[in-house]
C-alpha cells in the first residue's frame, strides 16, 4: 500500500462527519475517495460545507455493493447507533478495516446495549471482534484491529485521567463521582428544542443524571482496569458553547497518597504522549486550551480535609472526543506517524 491510504466516510453530514472530512482532506497520506449521506446524496459537498473550498466531491448515497467493489482501505462510520451495524457487518466480512464513531461496538455485552439503547444489537457477533479505540491506553490492540470502536466523548474525557490512577491503585473504586459538561455539538446535528439557541444560550443544566448511555461504557473500562465490577455516579451537563468538554472527577484516595505520587503516575503513563498535557498541581484544565485540537488537558488537586483527589480534564468533543481520535487510530493501524494530520 505504501504511504497512501484510501478512505471512505460513511455518514458525513453530521458534526463528526464534517470534522472527519476536514482532517482526512488535509492528511498527507490519505486519499478521500467516498463521502456518503442519504440526506444530501448527489449534492456537492461545497454546497453543504462551503469551508472545503478545494474539495470537488459530491455526497453519494451509501451503497454497500459499491463499497465492496471499491479500492477503499478503511471506512469511517459516522452514523447513528444501529445504523452503523448495517454497514459494519458486510464490510467486516469482506475484510475491510473499519473505525466506528457510533456506539454500536463500544459495549462488550449485548444485554447492556439493549438496556441503554432500547433496541437489540444488530451484530452481536462482532462485539468480541471490536477493539476499544483509546490510543493512549489500547495502542497495541488497535494496531492489529479490523474493527475499532471509538470511545464516546464523555468517556474519553473521563477514562484518560482516571485509568492510570485505577491501574496504579492510587484511588478507591467506591463512590466515584463525575460531573461533565459538553458543548452543544455533542448532541449531534439535529433540530430538537433543548438544543435551539434560545433554549441553551445563557443556560447551564444537568441532564440524564441517572442512566446516561455513556455510563455503562465508562464503567466497563474502569472495571477492566480495576479487575472488578465498578459503579459510578455520572452527571452530564449541557454547556452553552459550540464545542469543548470538561470533566471533574471526585475520587477517594487510597491511603495517604501525595500529590507527588499522582504526578509520578501521570508521568509514567503520559510523559511521551503528545496529545496528553498534565498540568501542575492545583492548575485546572480549561476548554479554551484544547479547542479544535486532539489534545487532552489534565489537572488535579488534593483536598487534605477529605482525603479526596479532584481531577479535571478538557477535550474537544469533536476532535479528541470523536474524529481526531478516529484519525489517530487510523494512523496507528497503517503504521503512520501517529500524530500526522493532527497538529495544533
Amino acid at each position: 500500500m505504501g504511504n497512501s491510504v484510501n478512505v471512505g466516510i460513511i455518514g458525513a453530514s453530521g458534526y463528526s462527519g464534517e470534522e472527519l472530512i476536514k482532517l482526512i482532506n488535509r492528511h498527507p497520506h490519505c486519499n478521500l475517495q467516498l463521502i456518503t449521506s442519504r440526506q444530501y446524496a448527489d449534492c456537492p459537498i461545497l454546497k453543504i460545507f462551503p469551508r472545503f473550498g478545494d474539495l470537488d466531491h459530491k455526497f453519494e448515497a451509501p451503497n454497500i455493493s459499491k463499497m465492496l467493489r471499491s479500492s477503499i482501505d478503511i471506512f469511517f462510520l459516522a452514523l447513528p447507533h444501529k445504523v452503523a451495524s448495517e454497514f459494519a457487518v458486510p464490510l467486516f466480512k469482506a475484510g475491510r478495516k473499519i473505525i466506528d464513531i457510533s456506539a454500536d461496538f463500544r459495549l462488550n455485552d449485548k444485554h447492556v446495549y439493549r438496556k441503554y439503547y432500547k433496541i437489540e444489537h444488530q451484530a452481536p457477533e462482532l462485539l468480541t471482534e471490536s477493539v476499544y479505540g483509546l490510543p493512549e491506553i489500547n495502542r497495541e490492540k488497535i494496531r492489529y484491529s479490523k474493527l475499532v470502536a471509538c470511545p464516546g466523548c464523555y468517556p474519553t474525557s473521563i477514562l484518560l485521567p482516571l485509568l492510570p490512577l485505577i491501574r496504579e491503585n492510587l484511588v478507591l473504586t467506591e463512590d466515584i463521582v463525575i460531573c461533565s459538561g459538553s458543548g452543544v455539538t455533542g448532541a449531534g446535528r439535529k433540530v430538537e428544542q433543548p438544543y435551539l439557541f434560545s433554549e441553551c444560550n445563557e443556560s447551564y443544566r444537568a441532564y440524564s443524571p441517572v442512566g446516561h448511555r455513556h455510563q455503562p461504557e465508562i464503567e466497563q473500562e474502569i472495571s477492566k482496569a480495576a479487575e472488578m465490577p465498578v459503579k459510578i455516579n455520572f452527571i452530564p451537563h449541557l454547556v452553552p458553547m459550540n464545542r469543548g468538554m470538561n470533566s471533574t472527577l471526585i475520587l477517594k484516595l487510597n491511603g495517604n497518597v501525595t500529590a507527588e505520587k499522582i504526578a509520578e503516575c501521570y508521568n509514567k503513563y503520559y510523559n511521551d504522549e503528545k496529545f496528553i498535557r498534565v498540568l501542575s498541581e492545583n492548575v485546572m484544565a480549561d476548554t479554551k486550551h484544547i479547542s479544535q485540537t486532539n489534545n487532552c488537558e489534565i489537572g488535579f488537586a488534593i483536598d487534605a480535609e477529605t482525603n479526596k483527589l479532584i481531577v479535571t480534564s478538557s477535550i474537544d468533543n469533536l476532535t479528541k472526543g470523536a474524529s481526531g481520535q478516529a484519525v489517530q487510530c487510523m494512523n496507528i493501524i497503517f503504521g503512520l506517524n501517529e500524530y500526522i494530520g493532527l497538529g495544533d
